[in-house]
C-alpha cells in the first residue's frame, strides 16, 4: 500500500495503517564522510517502527496550508501526532481551533499559551489557549514528498 493512497484527510489510528508499510533500502545516500558500518545496515526499513507508529495514540495528519512553513511544515506533508505527549513552549501541536484542526507552534508568554502560526508572509493572530481551544496532540514526525 502507498502513503499516498492512505486517507489522510481526517485523524488516523495509526492501527488502521497496513502492517506491510516495509521499505528496501537501496543504499546509503551520502551527506557527508561514509561511514564504516555502512555495510552492516539492515536493508529493509519498517516505517511503522522507525516513526514509532504502533502506538495507541499516535495519529497521522495531513498538513493543509503554508501558515507553518517557516518550521519547516510545509502544505501536503505528512505529520505524526502524539495525543499522550504534553506540549510544552515551542512544541509544534494540533489544535482544534473554530471546530477545525490547525497545526501550530505553541508559545508560553507570562504562564499563558498561545497557538501561534510561523509563516513571515501572513499575518496571523495568535490564538490564546482557552476553554474554546483544544490542543489534541503533540507532532513528533513529518513526511514528505518533495516532489510535489
Amino acid at each position: 500500500m502507498l502513503l499516498s493512497s492512505l486517507e489522510l484527510d481526517r485523524p488516523t489510528p495509526i492501527s488502521c495503517l497496513p502492517d506491510d508499510l516495509r521499505l528496501r533500502i537501496v543504499d546509503a545516500a551520502g551527506a557527508g564522510f561514509p561511514s564504516p558500518a555502512q555495510d552492516w545496515e539492515d536493508p529493509t526499513l519498517d516505517l511503522i517502527e522507525l516513526l514509532r507508529l504502533d502506538r495507541a495514540a499516535s495519529f497521522v495528519f495531513r498538513v493543509s496550508g503554508e501558515s507553518m512553513r517557516d518550521t519547516g511544515f510545509f502544505d501536503r506533508d505528512v505529520v505524526v501526532v502524539d495525543r499522550d505527549r504534553r506540549p510544552a513552549n515551542g512544541s509544534i501541536v494540533i489544535a482544534i481551533v473554530d471546530g477545525g484542526f490547525v497545526i501550530r507552534q505553541m508559545v508560553v508568554r507570562g504562564n499563558v499559551p498561545y497557538l501561534e502560526a510561523r509563516n513571515a508572509l501572513m499575518n496571523a493572530n495568535p490564538v490564546r489557549c482557552d476553554e474554546d481551544v483544544e490542543v489534541w496532540g503533540v507532532v513528533r514526525a513529518s513526511i514528505r514528498n518533495v516532489i510535489g
